[in-house]
C-alpha cells in the first residue's frame, strides 16, 4: 500500500510517501526505512531511484517512509533556508512520525540517505534511534566548499543553476562533522558507492566505512547516480540484502 504522508517541522508541513506490505504485518510490527532524498533532490529521486526502492523493500517485506526535506520537492520552505541542520531535523520529525504509524516496529526504524542525504542520515543517526544505517555514494561538506571562492562566504543567496542557495549553508560547512558522528553512534551500518562516481569520490565512502566500523561495496561502473540499469540494480539488491538483515 503507498499512502500520502505529512508532518510539520517549525510550522512548514514536510509530503511525502509511505509504503507498506500488502501482507498483514508480523506481531512485532514491521521494519521500516526512512530515506533521506540527495541536495537539490526529492522522495523520488534520479531516475525514481527512492522510489523504485521503497516498492523493492515492500515486496519483501519492509515499510518505507521517503519524503521531501523542507524546501525541496513538494514540502513548504524555501530552498535558500536550507541547512544540514534544517534537514537532520527534518529526519527527526520524519522518524517520530513512522513510529506513530500503524503496524510499524518503532524498535526497527532504518535509515538510508543518499549523497548529502547520507551525510544528514549520518548526523541523525545516533538522535534518531536508528536501527540500521546504510549510506548511498555519501556526501562531505568538501564538496560545496568551492563555492566558497577564497575562502569568502557570498553576501547572500548564490544562484546555483537556478537554486537559490542560501548563505546559512555555506557559514555552516566548516562545523560539520559527519565522520566523527558516524564513528559516535557505533550501531550496524553498511556503505554503497559507485567506483564511477566523479561527485563524490569513493574514497569518501570508505572514510565513512571506517568510521562506522563497517563494509563498503564497490558498484563496478556506478556513477554518482548509478546511472544505468545494470548498476542501479546491483545497488537495489546490494541494499535490500542489508536492510533485510543479510
Amino acid at each position: 500500500m503507498e499512502q500520502f504522508a505529512q508532518f510539520a517541522v517549525d510550522g512548514q508541513r514536510l509530503y511525502g510517501m509511505l509504503h507498506t506490505p500488502d501482507t498483514p504485518a508480523p506481531v512485532r510490527g514491521w521494519p521500516s526505512v526512512l530515506m533521506v532524498h540527495g541536495f537539490t533532490g526529492n522522495r523520488t529521486d534520479h531516475h525514481r531511484l527512492l522510489t523504485l526502492q521503497s516498492r523493492a523493500l515492500a515486496q519483501r517485506g519492509m515499510a518505507s517512509l521517503r519524503f521531501d526535506c523542507r524546501g525541496s520537492g513538494d514540502s513548504q520552505g524555501d530552498f535558500s533556508e536550507m541547512t544540514v541542520s534544517r534537514e537532520v531535523q527534518d529526519v527527526q520529525a520524519a522518524a517520530a512520525y513512522l513510529r506513530q504509524q500503524p503496524d510499524i516496529d518503532p524498535q526497527r526504524v532504518m535509515l538510508l540517505g543518499y549523497s548529502m542525504g547520507g551525510m544528514v542520515a549520518a548526523l541523525a543517526a545516533r538522535s534518531v534511534d536508528a536501527h540500521r544505517l546504510l549510506l548511498w555514494a555519501p556526501a562531505l561538506p568538501e564538496l560545496w566548499l568551492p563555492l566558497l571562492r577564497g575562502g569568502v562566504l557570498p553576501p547572500g543567496v548564490t544562484d546555483l543553476d537556478g537554486w537559490p542557495l542560501g548563505r546559512a549553508f555555506l557559514q555552516e560547512l566548516p562545523r560539520l562533522r559527519p565522520l566523527q558522528a558516524a564513528a559516535e553512534w557505533g550501531g550496524v551500518a553498511h556503505v554503497i558507492h559507485g567506483d564511477a562516481d566523479a561527485t563524490c569520490p569513493p574514497e569518501w565512502g570508505m572514510r565513512y566505512a571506517q568510521a562506522l566500523g563497517c563494509d563498503a561495496a564497490a558498484i563496478p561502473g556506478g556513477t554518482h547516480n548509478f546511472g544505468s540499469l545494470e548498476t542501479t540494480q546491483m545497488l537495489y539488491a546490494e541494499s535490500l540484502r542489508f536492510l533485510g538483515g543479510g
